[in-house]
């Protein structure tokens, strides 16, 4: 088969000629139809990731959507860089675990979903226990994980979702997707403090305490109220205001740091609220847990409810594409065999 083959750490990978393994017990072979390429991916073929630097060549790819042996359409997940095996980016696969896909979704689309689709739907429900009615903030809702945890937040009843993000045509795509207000997370002219954030990603571009305030201003305004639950896949200065911003007994999950590895809160304002700061990785579910919150999403998709940007691009292109994921594109980007 034609694969993406990582043959050096941080270094993109290359289509190569490359033989399946055989399942083991309780794995089963997939024909690859599309494949995402998320950051997950991208950290473990850097070498640098809590899991240890994968042996050499593998092939990427934690996540992906095919048809099973038995002729079942699914998606599915393997440990691809986080454990030995290879992954999903080539034209067929060896699958951990798979999810069968209502009628409806096209293959790119349930790929694109996918794991984000898993960490959004859970942060929601089992981490922040989002109840109807409340109010909730979506930080980076321009990444593919805010674009399902705004749509989702909306499909759950909550009252009103505040869509954080530093790009004016995110913004815009959430509101068209249910959300109530939007929040722009750049820096605003004029205002000092030193320059930080991710280069290109979906945070704050700074972290200084003129924009901090600025941005508790912002929104609290765009909430109209204190804020019940936040989803925090952006971390730095974003987190910082948006802590002050919660509510009694108000929660925020946290699952990413796009925006900066760290955040400062206030002891007072954490007390005096009984605030909750949790922390949620896709890691700490079970098999059936990953699985109903996939098939949450996707039936939202097949009814046309849920949807997230995202590009196709061929397997003899993933040289360019593994680079162009990590510079922030518009949309993530779906390997095709």
């Amino acid at each position: 088969m034609i694969a993406a083959l990582l043959t050096e750490h941080g270094k993109p990978p290359e289509p190569a000629a490359y033989e399946l393994a055989a399942p083991a017990p309780g794995q089963c072979r997939v024909r690859v139809a599309a494949a995402p390429i998320v950051p997950l991916d991208l950290l473990c073929a850097s070498g640098t990731s809590y899991f240890g630097p994968p042996a050499l060549p593998y092939v990427p790819g934690v996540s992906g959507v095919g048809v099973r042996d038995d002729g079942t359409r699914v998606w599915f997940s393997t440990g691809a860089g986080m454990r030995p095996g290879d992954g999903s980016l080539a034209e067929a696969a060896v699958a951990e675990e798979t999810v069968p896909l209502p009628a409806g979704v096209p293959d790119a689309v349930a790929a694109a979903l996918g794991l984000s689709a898993i960490a959004a739907w859970m942060a929601l429900t089992w981490k922040g226990q989002l109840r109807p009615g409340e109010r909730v903030l979506v930080l980076g809702a321009g990444g593919t994980v805010g674009q399902v945890a705004v749509q989702a937040a909306v499909a759950l009843g909550a009252g009103t979702v505040v869509a954080a993000s530093r790009r004016e045509t995110h913004r815009k795509r959430a509101l068209d997707r249910g959300a109530t207000a939007t929040v722009d997370l750049s820096v605003p002219s004029g205002s000092s403090g030193p320059a930080g954030g991710g280069p290109a990603g979906d945070g704050p571009a700074g972290t200084g305490p003129s924009q901090v305030d600025t941005l508790v201003d912002r929104l609290r305004a765009a909430a109209g109220g204190p804020v019940d639950l936040v989803v925090d896949p952006v971390g730095g200065a974003a987190s910082t205001a948006a802590l002050l911003v919660l509510g009694d007994g108000g929660r925020l999950v946290h699952l990413g740091g796009a925006g900066g590895p760290t955040a400062t809160f206030s002891s007072a304002a954490l007390r005096s609220g009984s605030h909750s700061i949790l922390g949620y990785t896709n890691n700490s579910l079970t098999r059936e847990q990953r699985a109903q919150a996939l098939t949450r999403v996707l039936e939202l998709a097949a009814a046309d409810r849920c949807d997230v940007t995202h590009e196709t691009v061929g397997l003899t292109e993933v040289a360019d594409a593994w680079t162009r994921a990590g510079a922030a594109p518009e949309g993530r980007l779906v390997v095709v065999p």
